[in-house]
């Protein structure tokens, strides 16, 4: 009897570390499909996209349109290596890590302000925190309103130097723009889903 539920316990294991390890959501551009599919015994991110809200005032499809463009809900995502001699994997082009893409000395400087010692870039809550966190810190220095997803954007890719300095590349001002653009459309889904 004993064997026989070993047994059991060693055939379901692997279909468990399988689901543990999931990887991003497969519906991005839609918030309540990203919620769906995160729920249950996975870190419940709508509550705490909800929660990030209610602390730093930041709205949930800024949060999320923020996370998505930066990982894609991918919580290991980092930047690509640069190539060494045209093919050989070398370093990495940026500290960022995690759904939020935060660099090494952000992280920390978050770390020490909110008093979250414990945070990890690869854990949904607390990525979304610092991203709440980030984005108030914008509002409050440079008088952005925290539901201007466009600008808060801009700071957040640029840094708060490179948002100061107001020469925003192009191309960066397009992230910023598609990035605004899914806030919006993330605003209007969340009042179809119950958020």
């Amino acid at each position: 009897m004993y064997a026989l539920r070993f047994n059991r316990v060693l055939a379901v294991a692997p279909l468990l570390a399988l689901t543990a390890c999931a990887t991003a959501p497969s519906h991005i551009n839609n918030i309540c499909s990203v919620f769906d599919q995160r729920d249950g015994w996975f870190n419940n991110w709508q509550s705490a996209a909800y929660r990030t809200e209610r602390k730093y005032g930041v709205p949930v499809p800024v949060l999320m349109a923020t996370v998505r463009k930066e990982s894609g809900f991918k919580g290991n995502a980092r930047p690509p290596r640069t190539k060494l001699l045209g093919f050989i994997p070398w370093k990495r082009q940026s500290s960022a890590y995690g759904y939020s893409q935060a660099l090494d000395g952000t992280w920390t400087q978050y770390k020490m302000e909110s008093g979250n010692w414990g945070a990890r870039r690869s854990s949904f809550a607390d990525a979304v925190d610092f991203v709440g966190w980030y984005h108030s810190k914008t509002a409050d220095t440079y008088g952005v309103a925290k539901n201007d997803t466009y600008r808060l954007y801009l700071a957040y890719y640029l840094g708060w130097n490179g948002f100061k300095r107001g020469n925003w590349p192009a191309s960066v001002q397009s992230y910023a723009k598609a990035t605004d653009d899914m806030a919006r459309k993330y605003a209007g889904q969340l009042q179809g889903c119950g958020g």
